[in-house]
């Protein structure tokens, strides 16, 4: 078709013939481009991850996944194996684990990433008051362990939970598994908000900011270590990470499948001198009963297939075991899309 218009060019034929020529050429492209075997947007599979906020690791954990989930089609033109269907991931930034369950049972995300703690209330509807109870929620694979981390200002003049009594606090936002995990960790404890001198509900992302500014004097955070939102405040304006060993975190830890004691290693941080315990949990990538097993196979197949590039997308991920991802932290059971990798693999 191309040899035809440079013939055309060269013999310099009229201009009304060669509009004819040239319409009659354009009407052939475009069907050959809607009759092509390349991807289309009518044969694309598009699905999302719900995350977290964009400093965090779970915005990590989402945005790896639809990286292996690119890499292994990128040779096919993004099309599954066998398939005349291609998959297209995107992982927003959200606000966090409880925001995702709800949007999953919605149906408005297929994945998400949780705290294992709010996935158990969530399935075994044990929080009504702060997760939906959601029977359908399904596991996928647990990612990295994350510790809850209460991170202080140099000059709070912040040593331990008590000290905390008065101070500006950032419990975080509506939503957010750090806002749920600070909840309970005030309940252990016997007081609320009116503990502290003032409360604030900032994301993760506008917390580290906050607390070098001086508008507040501490915060809480659920997430993987390192982060580099952690590390914006204890290695740009000096903050530190308190101990959480308290006799009720001690009872919150015994009385709680879901929770273990963490500790954060010396050196982690600039001002971290020495090893910090607290209290945690796992973070896990989930799903729902509505999700088809077909997604859900292909994702983690995806995933398990290229764990090692995987485990290079975040220090956290260092450390991930294909035989702990499929049991460790799974407060819900596992999607039979799951399953069937599972089985295929030899890991079940």
């Amino acid at each position: 078709m191309f040899n035809v218009v440079k013939l055309l060019l060269i013999n310099n034929q009229t201009g009304e013939k060669m509009r004819k020529i040239i319409s009659t050429i354009s009407a052939a492209l475009v069907m050959f481009a809607v009759s092509s075997p390349f991807t289309t947007a009518k044969s694309a599979q598009f699905f999302s991850i719900g995350t977290g906020g964009p400093t965090g690791v779970y915005f990590q954990v989402g945005n790896a996944i639809c990286k292996m989930v690119a890499k292994i089609q990128s040779a096919d033109h993004g099309r599954k194996k066998g398939t005349s269907e291609a998959l297209r991931c995107s992982a927003p930034s959200t606000g966090g684990s409880t925001y995702n369950i709800g949007q999953i049972m919605q149906g408005e995300l297929q994945f998400g990433v949780a705290q294992s703690d709010w996935g158990y209330h969530a399935y075994n509807g044990t929080k009504p008051n702060k997760v939906k109870p959601f029977d359908g929620l399904r596991s996928v694979f647990s990612a990295h362990p994350e510790p809850f981390q209460i991170i202080v200002g140099k000059s709070s003049k912040i040593k331990d939970w008590k000290s905390m009594k008065g101070k500006k606090v950032n419990i975080g936002n509506p939503g957010s598994g750090q806002r749920g995990t600070f909840e309970v960790l005030m309940e252990a404890h016997g007081v609320d908000t009116g503990y502290f001198g003032s409360t604030s509900e900032l994301t993760s992302s506008e917390q580290s900011g906050a607390l070098c500014d001086k508008k507040i004097d501490a915060f809480g955070y659920t997430v993987g270590v390192p982060n580099a939102g952690v590390a914006q405040s204890t290695d740009g304006c000096g903050a530190k990470i308190i101990d959480l060993n308290t006799d009720a975190v001690k009872k919150l830890v015994a009385d709680n499948p879901f929770y273990a004691f963490a500790t954060i290693p010396k050196g982690t941080y600039k001002t971290s001198k020495k090893d910090v315990t607290t209290f945690g949990v796992m973070a896990s990538v989930v799903s729902s009963v509505d999700v088809s097993d077909d997604l859900v196979y292909a994702v983690v197949k995806t995933v398990f297939e290229n764990l090692e590039d995987f485990k290079k997308q975040h220090p956290a991920f260092a450390n991930l075991d294909p035989k702990k991802m499929i049991k460790d932290g799974l407060s819900a059971p596992l999607h039979n899309g799951a399953i069937r990798y599972y089985k295929e693999a030899g890991l079940m």
